[in-house]
């Protein structure tokens, strides 16, 4: 079985990332597809495993296999968790279903140091490009504003929401760079020390519900088994 094949036939869930997941689109946005596929049980028995992600095979489509992306989650992994949350949904059979109704189970005060971790990488590469070109790449600022706010809010209220609402403006305008840097800099300090004192009264729990996914991976894993005997 190809790579493809495990994803055009055993996709579970699909969506639509990036930009418009995040409301920030434009005319010029890309359409970023994520998936997840559950690779039959009768592949894993064989020496060589199926592969744990597929690039492809349309442009900007990447997908993880089930058990690869419930790893992920697991550990607080900000793209895969907001891969769970889009609100643009292309694909969703019945493991799929159960997969997003199990997106509270992944969620942990693990945030907290998954989101800022991420978000402190892109703050370097931001420094070091206005240490060597006098200004940042604006829309990887842009999503840094996004991504901490988001991280703010989920410590806040214990849900994931990706729609800026009504910050797409604001949002916007730090892309096209219409905002000075001093003040990004400000928003973003700003953002952290709401993030850091959401954290001392957020309602997620210290880790998240491994006991849960793990139950439904196996029924997942066994289900898969029990097809592929019934269909011989």
């Amino acid at each position: 079985m190809q790579p493809e094949d495990l994803v055009r036939d055993h996709t579970i869930y699909a969506c639509v990332m990036g930009s418009r997941a995040f409301g920030l689109a434009t005319d010029a946005s890309d359409t970023d597809r994520r998936g997840v596929y559950l690779a039959p049980t009768a592949l894993f028995w064989r020496f060589e495993k199926p592969p744990a992600h597929v690039e492809g095979p349309g442009e900007e489509q990447f997908s993880w296999e089930l058990e690869r992306f419930c790893e992920l989650a697991l550990r607080g992994n900000p793209n895969i968790l907001e891969c769970l949350h889009s609100p643009l949904v292309e694909h969703l059979d019945d493991t799929g279903r159960e997969l997003l109704s199990l997106r509270g189970a992944f969620l942990s005060v693990k945030v907290y140091d998954t989101f800022t971790r991420y978000a402190l990488g892109q703050r370097k590469k931001l420094d070091a490009d206005v240490r060597t070109t006098g200004a940042p790449r604006w829309k990887h600022a842009m999503h840094l504003l996004r991504l901490l706010t988001s991280c703010r809010d989920l410590l806040r209220t214990g849900e994931l929401h990706l729609d800026v609402g009504d910050r797409r403006e604001p949002l916007l305008a730090v892309k096209r760079g219409e905002v000075p840097w001093t003040a990004v800099e400000s928003w973003m300090t700003r953002l952290a020390t709401e993030t850091e004192t959401a954290l001392h009264h957020t309602s997620l729990p210290p880790e998240p519900d491994h006991a849960r996914v793990a139950d439904f991976l196996f029924r997942a894993r066994r289900n898969s088994a029990l097809e592929s005997a019934r269909l011989g």
